[in-house]
């Protein structure tokens, strides 16, 4: 039968997503989403809407959120664009800002879909491996440059390391680059405070700096499918009267968006309690002698170094066979990305990992 696919799409290999468990019982560490619900005032904001309110399109670009979004971080509300979730937000600009056939730089490794965005957009890719520490080789501005690169995203904190660039190193990479870096701040939330990291001021630095946020991990909604993405006016203004799709924002996920949002006191409490949490996991899997670098997100990257009783793909499956999913990557062999969960997630886990690996 003939195809009527583009070419580029035919070609390309889509994106995988973890497996998503039909039961209950499955402890599910695979797929890095909050293991605390969201805030009490999302269920009265979901609760308050009526049929009739979903008569009418929603409030076109989901204002009331941009607002409340602008005061937190301190900028302008014509600085912020709500999207459909985190993933929207990497298509809109690469929509925006770069050519078909033209180039976007990524790390290697880094978030999945990246490439498949890329595949979809016709786009080629130029994947920049990271050192051994996970850091940036020196000359990462001067191959994007050479490359053409009209686009750059770098995930920070880092998937799947779990590692923080920090700001300065940011800054110096926007001034380097000849196209758009988007730091993509989809773990951002559970960075430790001590670290003093924040890269808003960036985007008033910088003309050519996106950031995108995600409500899916530390606002607890990953179902609901929500974003935003901030930068210069330059940068967004074109986002949000050209490339966006009409009404991208529902009201559902307005409604409830605002009311987590708003509840920034029961967020952070969420957020210390997963780096609790993350702590105590990563010390445990250093003892059972699975070697992990510190992390800034809601999950571990373990690397299985020992050769008895299981490699990695080996433990991922007795793990599974054991009703606890985390994710094992083929391209990363000796690996595992473990996500944190509640204390009793964690003390099953870590139990189990214990009868296997002792």
């Amino acid at each position: 039968m003939p195809s009527y696919q583009r070419p580029n799409i035919q070609a390309m290999a889509g994106y995988t997503w973890g497996e998503q468990p039909d039961d209950r019982r499955t402890i599910k560490l695979n797929t890095n989403e909050n293991p605390y619900p969201p805030s009490p005032a999302v269920d009265e904001a979901i609760a308050a809407i009526t049929g009739t309110d979903l008569r009418r399109y929603p409030q076109p670009t989901a204002d009331p959120l941009r607002v409340e979004i602008a005061k937190t971080h301190g900028i302008e509300q014509n600085q912020i664009v709500i999207t459909n979730g985190g993933d929207e937000a990497l298509r809109l600009a690469i929509t925006t800002f770069v050519e078909p056939t033209a180039t976007i730089a990524v790390t290697e490794p880094s978030y999945s879909l990246y490439p498949v965005l890329a595949d979809i957009h016709g786009s080629q890719m130029l994947r920049i491996k990271l050192g051994e520490s996970w850091e940036f080789p020196e000359n990462f501005a001067q191959r994007a440059n050479e490359a053409g690169a009209q686009l750059t995203c770098i995930v920070n904190p880092h998937a799947p390391s779990g590692t923080l660039v920090d700001t300065e190193t940011l800054s110096t990479l926007a001034d380097a680059l000849d196209g758009v870096l988007l730091v993509d701040e989809a773990y951002v939330d559970f960075v430790d405070p001590e670290l003093d990291y924040d890269c808003t001021s960036l985007i008033n630095k910088h003309d050519n700096v996106l950031v995108l946020r995600s409500f899916s991990k530390g606002y607890g909604l990953a179902g609901m499918r929500l974003g935003y993405l901030f930068g210069t006016e330059t940068l967004i203004d074109p986002i949000i009267t050209k490339t966006r799709d009409s009404y991208n924002i529902d009201h559902i996920s307005q409604a409830v968006g605002l009311a987590a949002f708003t509840d920034q006191a029961y967020a952070q409490n969420t957020w210390t309690a997963v780096r609790e949490q993350r702590n105590l996991v990563r010390n445990a899997l250093l003892q059972l002698g699975l070697e992990s670098p510190p992390s800034q997100t809601n999950f571990i990257l373990a690397t299985v170094t020992i050769e008895s009783p299981a490699n990695a793909e080996a433990l991922y499956e007795a793990l599974k066979n054991a009703g606890i999913l985390v994710r094992y990557f083929p391209t990363m062999k000796d690996k595992l990305r473990i996500t944190i969960g509640t204390p009793q997630e964690n003390e099953q886990l870590i139990a189990t990992l214990t009868k296997l690996l002792t």
